[in-house]
């Protein structure tokens, strides 16, 4: 048995995310010179279970953002701990990183810290075998070329003054390759931008577009309009989807619409979401109801989930114990996977397979504070997954689309698009 991927060396460092906020990247040296890095994205819009970045709270550096304390807590626990243990022992290492922090949500050292040394351990163990992550990860496959589900317009958390629902998407299911699925992101996004900026919409040089619009309902047509100004076909090429993220807008047991200044029970809420699929092609709704309403989640499930693809994100948290309550009571038929949610790869990939086994789909996401790290690509290439979230095709995006296009290449006619296979709930009238 070899000994080259024995970890020699872990270290961090602080390094800034695409909101210019500090986070932790880790960098793991194994024997034979080979090295892996990855650094931790941050999410604005946070799920109550998922697991917290350690911060140092001092309001003098980063208006207390800072990570030197998870900076630390890799340099002088996780380090010595790890070395001379094999990277290519993933669960082994995730395992270790769990035992030295001894909490349920990895409080203590960091799910920042944590998830930057998990990663970084498989990419240095692949770097080992000189294999690409996917490839090191997956074997032999299959492969498949995920769908891209582009945020375009945003609401909500996300954006002030605007409508309620968080994101609007655009999906090229329909089309036969990523590349092209990205082609068509590029030109959509254009069009959406002529659109808006007629309506007095901000154009925001790093995401998604922002728009003073109406009511909620005039964000999907503007996403309809724009998919068909662009020249794609509306249902058949380019389909809709909503991330909803109701959980900011849940109180009392109702849900508040301020941009339309009323007011939903959980049933109206399910009646709006059965009247917009039937009128609209979206074959995908994020958090449709509240991670605190589960009778609402079983409810719309019930009502429309053998019609449209129902993801669990603020309800799931990447969690593969949360999932698998989710299968048991009949809620949702899909989760968004975020990595940083959970805080290990060996946690994350847990949650794919238990979902693929229960014949859910697994969207892969990327977060607001996005780093130039893209191993959720890598991921989104695995069997079981098939779709990733990201921005419109352009900044902090195209870091994982472009990588993307290089396993698109790399594997040639290894592996194809997922295209509307992807969405295992979306009706054969649809598409």
């Amino acid at each position: 048995m070899s000994n080259s991927d024995l970890i020699s060396r872990v270290r961090a460092r602080e390094i800034l995310n695409f909101l210019g906020n500090p986070t932790v990247e880790a960098e793991v040296s194994l024997s034979d010179g080979s090295c892996g890095r990855a650094a931790v994205p941050a999410g604005i819009s946070v799920g109550s279970s998922e697991v917290g970045q350690l911060l140092d709270g001092d309001q003098k550096r980063f208006a207390g953002k800072g990570v030197l304390k998870a900076v630390r807590n890799v340099q002088e626990v996780i380090g010595p701990a790890l070395k001379g243990m094999s990277a290519s022992r993933q669960e082994m290492i995730d395992n270790k990183l769990l035992e030295l922090d001894g909490t349920s949500n990895k409080s203590r050292l960091g799910g920042n810290a944590i998830l930057a040394v998990s990663l970084a351990t498989a990419h240095a163990a692949a770097a080992n075998k000189k294999l690409p992550l996917y490839r090191y990860l997956g074997g032999e496959g299959p492969f498949a070329l995920p769908v891209p589900a582009f945020d375009m317009l945003e609401g909500g958390a996300h954006a002030q003054n605007s409508v309620d629902f968080q994101e609007y998407l655009v999906i090229p299911a329909g089309v036969s390759s990523f590349r092209e699925a990205l082609e068509a992101g590029v030109a959509i996004f254009h069009a959406l931008l002529n659109l808006l900026q007629k309506k007095g919409g901000s154009i925001q040089p790093t995401g998604p577009l922002a728009a003073p619009l109406k009511s909620n309902q005039e964000g999907v047509e503007a996403i309809a309009s724009a998919i068909e100004t662009a020249g794609y076909r509306l249902g058949k090429q380019c389909f809709i989807g909503i991330d909803a993220a109701t959980s900011e807008l849940y109180k009392d047991g109702k849900y508040f619409l301020r941009c339309e200044k009323r007011e939903l029970t959980s049933s109206e809420m399910d009646n709006l979401w059965s009247e917009w699929i039937d009128t609209y092609p979206i074959i995908s709704i994020e958090d449709p109801m509240s991670e605190e309403d589960w009778d609402g989640w079983q409810a719309i499930t019930r009502h429309i989930g053998e019609r449209v693809q129902l993801v669990g994100d603020d309800l799931f948290t990447t969690n593969p114990e949360i999932v698998k309550k989710g299968i048991a009571l009949g809620v949702a038929n899909a989760v968004l996977i975020k990595p940083n949610q959970i805080g290990t790869l060996s946690e994350t990939l847990e949650t794919i397979r238990i979902a693929s086994e229960a014949g859910w789909a697994a969207m892969l996401s990327t977060r607001s504070g996005e780093t130039e790290d893209a191993t959720i690509t890598d991921l989104s290439v695995l069997s079981g997954c098939g779709q990733i979230k990201t921005g419109p095709p352009r900044a902090k995006s195209v870091v994982k689309h472009n990588r993307l296009l290089r396993i698109e290449e790399e594997l040639g006619g290894e592996a194809k698009y997922k295209g509307v296979q992807a969405f295992r709930k979306l009706s054969p009238e649809s598409g």
